[in-house]
């Protein structure tokens, strides 16, 4: 990546938005080189991958392998599986008597169905996902989707960035899915677009005790991030009515 968009965007980002979380970065690739590994996981400690990008999140760039996400929902989410659990429509919706307890976040099996018939499976470019924060990126990085974790004030003015320079009301998605696929998959997705969309997400029941009660995410596919950093310092965020909200920030 261009160190200089790295630079620049750190300074406007501290002085427009201060106090902020730096935002977390991702790409694939087959060779990590110095990057931590996430450890390998048994089959049976489940774990979301959400909570798993915690120590991401506070610094420590990781780079992550199938038997290393604790989630059969997150391994696909990210490319490195494809097929769905047995009955998975019914665990979604309104379970199956006498053998599975569902979680009720679809109204029927069947348009749980319909809903994964919507997100098709694929598969990752690479054997490994990197995670890194901001500011610990290096030129040979490549990132495709840069990540906010953040409260309504700040999420707002990313939210207004993103569609800034849009001809339509329409630069953000919010798809219904798990919190992984809406910082990963839908992201990813909107990457291979030439009008890629940025992702609100983390609505996720399953995976909001893994973020502060007041976070959400906005995930923004890289070349629809040098377009945002690129107007901060012509948009709203250098008018009053922003003022307004970075005092009480």
């Amino acid at each position: 990546m261009d160190l200089k968009i790295k630079a620049a965007f750190t300074e406007k980002y501290s002085r427009l938005l201060p106090g902020a979380e730096l935002p977390v970065t991702f790409y694939f690739t087959d060779n990590p080189g110095e990057i931590p590994l996430s450890p390998a996981l048994d089959e049976e400690d489940w774990k979301c991958f959400i909570c798993q990008l915690g120590r991401v999140r506070n610094g420590q760039p990781t780079a992550f392998g199938l038997r290393a996400i604790g989630c059969s929902g997150a391994k696909r989410a990210l490319g490195f599986e494809q097929e769905i659990r047995p009955n998975f429509e019914y665990f979604l919706s309104c379970g199956l008597a006498g053998h599975i307890e569902g979680i009720r976040y679809k109204k029927t099996p069947a348009l749980v169905k319909a809903i994964q018939e919507a997100q098709p499976a694929y598969e990752a470019p690479a054997r490994y996902a990197v995670f890194k924060r901001w500011d610990g990126l290096e030129a040979e990085d490549e990132p495709t989707a840069v990540i906010f974790f953040a409260a309504p004030d700040k999420l707002s003015a990313l939210f207004s960035l993103v569609n800034f320079d849009e001809p339509t009301p329409f630069g953000v998605i919010a798809p219904s899915c798990a919190g992984c696929s809406s910082i990963v998959y839908y992201p990813y997705h909107e990457a291979q677009k030439p009008d890629p969309k940025a992702v609100l997400g983390m609505f996720d029941i399953s995976a909001r005790p893994c973020v502060h009660p007041n976070i959400l995410t906005l995930a923004v596919p890289y070349a629809r991030f040098e377009r945002l950093a690129a107007n901060m310092d012509e948009s709203f965020l250098i008018a009053e009515q922003w003022n307004k909200i970075r005092d009480r920030i």
